[in-house]
Parts: C-alpha cells; sequence; structure tokens
C-alpha cells in the first residue's frame, strides 16, 4: 500500500512512527491503485454503485431521525437499510450478477437457516403470522449482502473504497457522539420514545459528569442512547489503518482523528464490552500482520494505538468526568471472567443449560425483539414474550438446536476461509486490505456472546463486507 514517503506531520519534535514506517518501508511495487486507475489519494468518496449506496445507507437512514418530527417515520427509517439489501438481492438475482466471483462457504449453511426459519413459521407458538414473517425476512435481510455483495463488488479498489465511505459515515458518526457530551443542547437528538417515556430506562443510559452534569451516553446518529459505540469501533480501526496509507497529510491526520474520536465515543458511552471488542480488532489486525512480516507496520500501527487508547481515554475524561476512567478500570481491578459472568456469561450458561432444553426447536418466531413489539399478537396469551440478551439465545428462541447449529457453523465457516485467504494472496496489498476487512469482522464474531448483533444492522454489515471481501478478491493472484 504505501509507496511513498510523505511528509510526517509530528510538530513536538519527538520521532514519529508513521514517518518512521514510511522511512523504513521499501517502495511497493504493488500499489494501492490498480494499473490505470488514479492513486488512492485522488479517490473522490461520492458513492458510486449499489455496494456504495448500501454502505452509505446503514447511516444515513438512521441519522434521519435526528430530523424535527421524526419520530413519526421511526419504523420504516429503522427497517431502510433491510429494505435496501433485500432490494439489492433481488437485482443480484435477476440482473445476471449471479455466477460472479463464486459462492462463499458460508451460503450453504445460511440456505439451511432459511429453511429452519421457515419451518418455524408453522410453530404453534410463532406470536403472530405477520411478526413470524417479519422476523424471517429480517434474518435473510441480514445474512443476504453474502450472496449480492459478491455480484457488485468485483475489484479490491472498490473493496477500498467501502472501506473509506465506512470510515467517513462512522467517523463523523463518532464525532457527532463526542459533541454530544460536549454541547447536548446543540448536538443531542430527541430520544426514542422506549427512553422518553421510561425514566428507569433513561436513568440506566446516563451517568453523572462534571459538576454533577447528567450525561446520557452518546447516540451518535441515531436516535438509542449508546447506540455510537458500534460505529466508534469502525472509526477506530479503520481509522488507524488509513492513517498509514499513502495519501496527504492532512487526509492522514483527517483519518487519525476520526479514530481518537471513535475510541472517546465507546468511552463516553460507558460500554465497556466496545472497548474489548475494538482491541481485540486491533490485535487480531497486528496479528495477520505478523503472519505477513509486515514488521514496520506492526511498529507503526501499535504506537498509534496505544497513543489512542490512551488520548480517547484522557478527552473523554476531560468531557465525560472521572466516572468515565473508573467506568473501564473497572476492566482491570476485577477478574476478567467474574465481570463477564456477571454481566453476559449468565445469559450464555442459562442459553446451553436451560433455553436448549426447554425449547429445542425453538420457541416461535418474534417471541423476542422488534418483530414482537411492533407486530406480535398480545392476545395470543401462550405466546408470552422472551428476551434474549446475547446471540446464542435469540438462535434457540427463533430456531432451536438447528438453527444454532447451521448459523454457528456459517460463521465458523467464514472464520476459517477468511484466515485461509489472507495468507493465500499472493499480491502484499491484496493481503493488508483483506486484514482490515477481517479484523473487523472479528468484531462483529466476539459480540455473538455479549449481545445479539446478528439481528441487527451490524450483522448486516459483518455480512456486507463477507461478500465485498470474497467478490473483490476472488479473481486476485494467489501464492501456489
Amino acid at each position: 500500500m504505501p509507496h511513498s514517503n510523505p511528509e510526517a506531520f509530528n510538530w513536538s519534535g519527538v520521532a514519529d512512527p508513521v514517518a518512521q514506517y514510511y522511512s523504513q518501508t521499501p517502495v511497493a511495487t504493488d500499489a494501492a491503485h490498480e494499473p490505470g486507475e488514479p492513486p488512492l489519494d485522488s479517490e473522490a468518496l461520492w458513492p458510486r454503485g449499489v455496494a456504495e449506496w448500501f454502505a452509505l445507507s446503514l447511516t444515513l437512514l438512521p441519522a434521519l431521525l435526528l430530523l424535527p418530527n421524526s419520530q413519526t417515520y421511526r419504523l420504516p427509517l429503522r427497517v431502510g437499510a433491510y429494505g435496501i439489501s433485500l432490494a439489492a438481492f433481488g437485482l443480484w438475482w435477476f440482473g445476471g450478477q449471479r455466477r460472479q466471483g463464486g459462492k462463499h462457504p458460508a451460503e450453504v449453511w445460511l440456505m439451511w437457516v432459511t429453511v429452519v426459519l421457515a419451518a418455524s413459521l408453522a410453530h404453534p407458538l410463532t406470536s403472530s403470522l405477520t411478526a413470524g414473517l417479519g422476523q424471517l425476512f429480517l434474518y435473510v435481510a441480514i445474512f443476504c449482502p453474502v450472496f449480492w455483495a459478491r455480484g457488485y463488488v468485483t475489484t479490491r479498489r472498490q473493496l477500498v473504497r467501502i472501506i473509506l465511505l465506512l470510515l467517513v459515515c462512522n467517523g463523523v458518526n463518532s464525532v457527532v457522539g463526542v459533541l454530544q457530551v460536549y454541547n447536548p443542547d446543540r448536538w443531542m437528538p430527541q430520544l426514542s420514545a422506549l427512553y422518553s417515556t421510561n425514566r428507569d430506562m433513561l436513568s440506566a443510559a446516563s451517568y453523572v459528569g462534571p459538576n454533577g452534569r447528567l450525561i446520557i451516553r452518546p447516540p451518535g446518529l441515531f436516535d438509542s442512547p449508546g447506540a455510537v459505540c458500534g460505529a466508534g469501533t469502525i472509526a477506530a480501526l479503520f481509522g488507524l489503518i488509513l492513517t498509514l496509507e499513502a495519501m496527504a497529510w492532512w487526509k492522514r491526520l483527517v483519518a487519525l482523528a476520526m479514530a481518537v474520536a471513535g475510541i472517546s465515543a465507546i468511552y463516553l458511552s460507558h460500554v465497556r464490552i466496545s472497548l474489548i471488542v475494538v482491541v481485540g480488532m486491533m490485535v487480531m489486525y497486528v496479528g495477520m500482520l505478523i503472519l505477513q512480516r509486515q514488521t514496520a507496520r506492526v511498529s507503526a500501527f501499535s504506537t498509534l494505538a496505544a497513543g489512542m487508547l490512551v488520548g480517547g481515554l484522557t478527552l473523554a475524561t476531560v468531557l465525560g468526568g472521572q466516572s468515565v476512567a473508573d467506568r473501564f478500570l473497572t476492566l482491570f481491578s476485577e477478574d476478567p471472567r467474574t465481570l463477564y459472568y456477571s454481566s453476559r456469561g449468565i445469559s450464555v450458561e442459562y442459553a446451553f443449560t436451560t433455553l436448549i432444553s426447554d425449547y429445542p426447536l425453538g420457541a416461535g418466531l418474534a417471541r423476542w425483539g422488534m418483530m414482537r413489539y411492533y407486530f406480535g399478537d398480545p392476545a395470543k396469551l401462550d405466546s408470552t414474550e422472551l428476551f434474549a440478551e446475547v446471540q446464542p439465545n435469540a438462535w434457540i428462541l427463533d430456531g432451536g438446536m438447528f438453527l444454532l447449529f447451521f448459523y454457528g457453523a456459517a460463521l465458523v465457516g467464514t472464520a476459517i476461509y477468511d484466515l485461509r485467504l489472507v495468507q493465500s494472496l499472493a499480491s502484499r496489498d491484496d493481503r493488508l486490505w483483506s486484514a482490515a476487512v477481517v479484523a473487523a469482522n472479528f468484531g462483529t464474531l466476539v459480540l455473538v456472546f455479549s449481545f445479539v448483533p446478528f439481528g441487527t444492522a451490524a450483522g448486516m454489515q459483518f455480512w456486507f463486507l463477507e461478500g465485498a471481501l470474497h467478490g473483490a478478491m476472488a479473481h486476485r493472484p494467489r501464492t501456489r
């Protein structure tokens, strides 16, 4: 990727790790752009094509909820990106791109997921037919990008553009999240009705800041407190990676600023698992660099990452008060196993000790989550509301042991495929860009045991990036 020796931007006189990285890295014969294409530094970020507009919609549509009186249109705005995903699948299916890129190894398992969910429609405890169909189409909308993205992302440059676009979208989202704590009167949107009408939920979504000021966990470009965390993890990772690219110094500085905003937004949200996820993503990226023997990049990235973690905590503590630092210091002051078990481990244990035996074939569709909230039948008294705080619980409730097995197999197969893909690519730059995507998706896999990512837009982004990576690298040279 790097192929020049850009000017350093450290004005303190201290050795700049980025400048050292460029000075120690030889000129790449395989640049970040294909022959005949302009360099990455001149790439315009205005989206073009189905895949790039879809990537933009993941942030743009929820951001419309910040507009005045937008809560009236909350449901269509929330499901808009899912509808676009299904529409893109239809265009891919009928538009002749089905044979491009070859099949992804997860596709066969996801087809079985669809079969299990379709069978669950007939479960006597499915909340309602409308809610059950909604749950089925939600699953399909989330994972179908792994099918259609490979038809619209067929080159490495297209993959790089998606990474750049996701950095900008999530970086702006993170900056807004920081500003919501700095100046809530101007930047804090109207919250979801679930919080504005429920004092207990609002209390759980806030904390005391400097001078006793009540701080609501920043939602960013969404309307749910703390929702900016997902954007913060992507901004932090991709921001650091793009800081090491051969671009103008001010563009690298913007990328670094977005990375700092991302990690600061996580700190200000008090969501400890998001910090663990972003650190895990960075460790995963460094591990793949080590396997590729990219020692100069390992050094530069690790130095920047350490500085970002400390600098982001400092900024967040100034804005959010000592409670921010105290919140995250518990990760070191308490036994990690005890801390996890008390927060989410109990739910995971409950899934494999109780739910799997109570509902081996599932509890019926739409027994939990927003589909039940919007479309469930409250008059069906034997189909009571259930809760799923972590992904295994959700899979068991929706499809029992079969859904748990097939979706788990799809994710395990994807992880193995990704690691083999990175090592098999002949081009150094192919391996580096692929490693960036794999590291980002690794964070979503970690969330399986602390959240329900594959019931939200986070899972849809996972499968979208996976499909885009598969399509972009399908015809790239491989090592022997």
